[in-house]
This record gives structure tokens, sequence and C-alpha cells, in this order.
């Protein structure tokens, strides 16, 4: 194949919209550069997706494969934000039940390459198989992928949780990324897969499995992570960029978005706390107690996004303090429906980000400069935390080591530390800075085309 060919990528992310949507943003940045794209998918994953603009649309084709049936799934179910966390284990195992469909799409296509999740560990043999070069793409960032995943010359003798609070001894650099006790206390306690495959094993065998790897990462942020990576697998790692949201909509008046203006627009500048922990956390009723409480002590103004439950099966219903939106409805907003997270973080009138650290959301926020405070729930958002702390880009409001607990006092302190204190204009001078790196379009171009000349000259050769 020459060098300047086009392309076929296929793309396959997990079931949940933190990953489909970088997943996207891939495709439409390597769609403008006329390559094809099919990108794979369950047919409600797919429905749900935000529309594509209309130049990218003939080169985006979307392929829906049906889930198949599984006892304790719900019909409708097809992403981690339609289930409760205990149910997610039988979602991985429809996921793993795509296996023969991927494998036909593959011997029946004509795809120069394949990116696949963490969750897909089945799929670099098929690929393998069918001759078809491939890699993991990961939407997580390289210290994540760097704390998870052994080199082959060492043993992973980790078995406690304290454990994994400090770095692996694989990690050949100072750092003070790890989890906290509570975190990775939560992590194991989410029950195992349905079909008995852990999250760690299903990294491992990607990694181990594929060509390449690519990080939702760049060198300007991590790079010895990343560095590290590339070392102990013995293969190439490549940072795609941040991969920073785009909506095709984003000068639009819609119906949703013209009331929440209106609302915004009347508040001064920087002074608004925008609150929301993304598709996957959803608080414990303790925890969201402790929020409430929290916002209202602080006296800032807050727009808060709150999930109450997560899919028709949540059993585990939150609801917010009796009095609590009567008592704040001068200066607060309790969203329970959808929001545009990222015009609201566009908007000058917020100040700070309430945020789980989702990676998804600490790029959305920092392309618009806003400062971070972190309250961490599960998976990677911790690593994440310790990241943006270590960079002054994150303050973590203080928890109890063990078991997570907070106070609303902590969450009140915390707030007006990053938005309005001298303590904290650290925080916000840092997010102005990481505007330059996370916002940059320019270098985001740049780290799409040198993987875009790695793809076409691996082909080639």
């Amino acid at each position: 194949m020459a060098v300047d060919s086009k392309l076929h990528i296929a793309l396959f992310p997990w079931l949940a919209f933190g990953h489909m949507i970088p997943y996207l943003e891939l495709a439409k940045l390597l769609a403008q550069k006329n390559h094809k794209i099919s990108f794979i998918s369950t047919p409600r994953n797919i429905d749900r997706l935000p529309k594509l603009p209309p130049n990218l649309s003939p080169l985006i084709t979307f392929v829906k494969v049906p889930l198949p049936r599984i006892d304790h799934l719900p019909e409708e179910a097809q992403a981690t934000t339609d289930l409760p966390l205990n149910k997610v284990r039988y979602l991985k195992k429809a996921y793993d039940c795509l296996k023969q469909p991927l494998k036909t799409f593959l011997e029946n296509s004509d795809v120069d390459w394949l990116f696949y999740d963490f969750s897909a560990f089945w799929l670099p043999e098929i690929a393998k198989s069918v001759g078809i070069s491939h890699g993991f793409f990961s939407i997580v960032l390289g210290a994540t992928l760097g704390m998870a995943t052994k080199p082959a010359s060492f043993n992973d003798d980790r078995s406690k949780p304290e454990d994994f609070t400090v770095p692996p001894k694989w990690v050949s650099f100072p750092t003070k990324v790890a989890f906290k006790l509570f975190e990775i206390i939560r992590i194991k306690s989410v029950p195992r897969d349905a079909s008995d495959v852990s999250d760690l094993f299903r990294y491992a065998e990607v990694v181990k499995g594929c060509d390449v790897i690519v990080v939702r990462s760049c060198m300007d942020f991590e790079p010895e992570w990343l560095n590290l990576m590339q070392e102990i697998h013995g293969k190439p790692c490549i940072p795609a960029g941040m991969l920073p949201t785009t909506e095709y909509d984003a000068g639009e008046e819609t119906e949703e978005w013209v009331p929440i203006k209106q609302w915004l627009d009347k508040q001064e500048k920087a002074s608004v706390v925008y609150v929301a922990f993304g598709s996957e956390a959803k608080p414990s009723q303790d925890e969201l107690n402790e929020i409430a409480l929290g916002l209202e002590l602080s006296g800032l103004p807050f727009f808060w996004v709150l999930r109450t439950r997560k899919g028709s099966t949540d059993t585990e219903v939150i609801e917010l303090p009796d009095g609590f939106e009567e008592r704040t409805k001068e200066r607060g907003v309790v969203c329970t429906s959808w929001a545009p997270q990222l015009k609201i973080l566009a908007h000058d009138s917020v100040g700070g980000f309430l945020t789980h650290s989702g990676w998804s959301s600490v790029v959305e926020a920092s392309q618009y400069a806003r400062p971070l405070i972190l309250l961490t729930f599960l998976f990677d958002q911790g690593i994440n935390a310790r990241l943006l702390e270590e960079k002054k880009m994150g303050y973590p409001i203080p928890r109890n080591e063990f078991d997570g607990s907070f106070t609303g006092e902590s969450v009140a302190e915390s707030l007006k530390l990053v938005i309005l204190k001298d303590e904290g204009k650290i925080y916000r001078d840092k997010a102005k800075e990481m505007r330059n790196l996370f916002g940059d379009r320019e270098k985001q171009e740049m780290y799409i085309n040198n993987f875009l000349d790695f793809l076409k000259t691996k082909q080639a050769s």
C-alpha cells in the first residue's frame, strides 16, 4: 500500500459512553483526513450517539451489532449508564458474546486497521487470524495503564488493597500516583464479571495481543508514563492527543440549552460551581447528603446535574435532603435530566467544576480553563485525581482514608478555596495554563497526523 493511500479503520469501543464518545471523536478526526471509518457498537448505543457533521457522514459508517440476550440483563440495557454497578457484569458477558459477529464482520470487510477497547480481550487473536493490523486504543491515561499492566518479566504479586496505594515496582521514576486505600477497596468490592474475567485480565490480554498501544493522552502531559508503556511492553505506544469533545450543534439554541443559558447569564463571571459526575458514577445517599450540605454551606451559586438512578433496575434511588431545593432556589439549579455539559463548561459564569475525575470530563473542563474540585468514586478516577493533584490542576476534597467518607463542611471549604480564596489561585492559574494544552486544535492535529503516519507506514511495510 502506498503511504499516501486512504485507510479503512474499524473502531470497537466498550459499551460505556465514557468510552464511545472518545472513540467517536477519534473517528471524526480520522474522517476529516478522508479515511473511511467503521464504528461498531450495538443498535441502541449508536442511536444515542451525537449526530455527525454532514461533511463527515459519508465517511463514517455505523455498524450495528445486536447484543445477545443474557439472563439478568434488561432488554434495553446496552450501555453501563443503563445499569446499576452490580449488573454491569452481565453486560460484559453479553459483550463477550459478540466474538462471532465481530469475526464475521472482519472476514467480510476490507478493514486495514482495527482498534479495540480494554474489554475485548478475545479480539486480538481474531484480528490476527484474519490478517488485519490491530491495536488497543485506550481512553484511560498512560498512568492508569502503567499501574494496571505489568511487564512480562515481572510477577505481579499485589494481592492486598494496600499494595495498590504505592506505585508498582516496574515504575522506574519517582511519583506519588497511586490509589487511595478507599478507592482500591471500592474497586475490589465490585462484583466480578459473570464470565469470571477480571478487568485487569482484560487489560493484560489486549496489551499483550495488540500490534500497537494508542493512548488518549499526549507527551506534553505524561511523557514518563507513555515512555514506560513502550519500554515495559516492547511495542509502540502512540499518543493520539487529548481528543477534546466537539459538538456539531455547539452554536444552536436547543430546547434544553435556552433556560440553562438564561440562568447562567444572570450569574457573575467565574462564580458558579458546576457539579456533575458523568454517566458512570452515582453517589451513595450519605455522599449525596454531604454534597448537598456542602453546596448549601458554601454560599456559592451552583448548577448540579444529578443522576438519581442508573437504569430501570436500579433499586437504590437517591434523593435530595428535605427542603434543599427550596432553601437554595435563589442561587442553585438541580437538573435531573440530560444537560449539555460542554456548553455549560464553556460559559463564562462557571468558576469551578466539582467532578468525579473521569477523563472525558477533565478534558472538557480543561479546554475551557475550569479549575477542578475532585471527588472520585470508581475505576481510573483515583489515578486521574492523583495526576491532577500532582500538576496542581485540581484540589481533592479531604476524605477518610479507609472508607472515603467526607463532610459537607469539607465540600464547602474546598469549593470556596478553589473558586474564591487566594490559596486557590494556583489552581485557577494552572487551569488557564493547561487550556493551551487541552484546547489546542493545532496540537491535536499534529498528534492525529503522527498517528496516521504510523498506521500508513506500518501498512505499507
